[in-house]
């Protein structure tokens, strides 16, 4: 992308695992916000990788937060900055799907409430991942965690219904494996006024279990079986963005089976025997998400 600017805001030698899609995720989006942004984080991956004392991972301004708290503190700086009259520089929550969907609910419901001018992102690994990859909200069903050895008896908490009930200035989905799509969605969000939340896909090798040079081919092939519905939402103005245009027809869709193959977390739904149950009940709540995201929003 000739347009993409070479300043890079995710520094080198930070504490990152390797294949870290959070990393390649981060990389785009201070890209796209060109270093003026305040970043506020809650515990999370991103929290650990961040800086090794007394360096730092990111060339901007870092905020660490208690893990409930983000979207309280990020209302707080945005409250700071107007005070000093300044009305450019984004507040951005950078937290995962532990500190969103369960633990940083509530403050991230008082934010969007209070119509705060601040960017809220939940980078959705699937897994409480820095403190031992236990289940979370986000953990699909039949996942593999260390505190669900036989899979998750209950599906992800479809987050995004819950935000769009807030009624947001900006929200949409992205993907690590689409850095261009996603580089373009925060620069649209950098520029439009009040709440606004991004939902990023993002594969973890070390909590999946899988080769970390498979991030990107795992990501994709999310959006490829369905899994992953790519789409943006400006005040009540939705679209899906054209790579999940195409399988909006289960029939072209590829098969689940080719996204969950490559993940040791699922490795018990293929071994010793195909759980064909299991794997219909996937695919069912794949088919139940794309009916409620397009039934809600068109």
């Amino acid at each position: 992308m000739k347009e993409m600017p070479l300043e890079e805001y995710v520094l080198k030698g930070n504490a990152a695992c390797a294949g870290c899609q959070d990393m390649v995720a981060l990389r785009h989006a201070h890209k796209a916000l060109e270093g003026d942004v305040i970043q506020v984080v809650p515990a999370c991956c991103t929290s650990v990788v961040q800086s090794l004392w007394p360096k730092t991972g990111l060339a901007v301004p870092v905020l660490n937060t208690g893990f409930a708290a983000a979207a309280a503190t990020a209302s707080g700086v945005r409250a700071a900055l107007a005070a000093k009259g300044n009305d450019h520089t984004t507040v951005m929550v950078w937290a995962g799907d532990g500190g969103t969907f369960d633990i940083g609910i509530q403050a991230l419901s008082g934010a969007f409430e209070r119509r705060t001018d601040f960017l809220y992102v939940c980078y959705n690994n699937q897994v409480y991942s820095n403190t031992g990859t236990q289940r979370s909200g986000a953990t699909p069903l039949h996942a593999q965690t260390s505190t669900t050895w036989h899979g998750k008896t209950e599906p992800e908490k479809l987050l995004d219904l819950v935000v769009a009930a807030h009624e947001p200035a900006y929200q949409a989905t992205a993907n690590a494996a689409y850095p261009r799509d996603l580089y373009e969605k925060f620069q649209r969000a950098r520029g439009i006024r009040g709440p606004k939340f991004i939902h990023i896909f993002l594969p973890c090798p070390q909590a999946w279990n899988y080769p970390v040079e498979k991030g990107v081919e795992i990501g994709k092939l999310a959006v490829e079986t369905g899994y992953w519905i790519m789409w943006e939402r400006i005040g009540e103005e939705f679209k899906l963005d054209p790579v999940s245009e195409r399988y909006r027809d289960p029939a072209k869709r590829k098969p689940i089976d080719e996204f969950l193959k490559l993940q040791g977390r699922f490795a018990h739904l293929f071994k010793p025997t195909r759980d064909d149950k299991k794997l219909a009940e996937l695919e069912a709540f794949v088919q139940h998400r794309w009916d409620l995201v397009m039934r809600t929003f068109t």
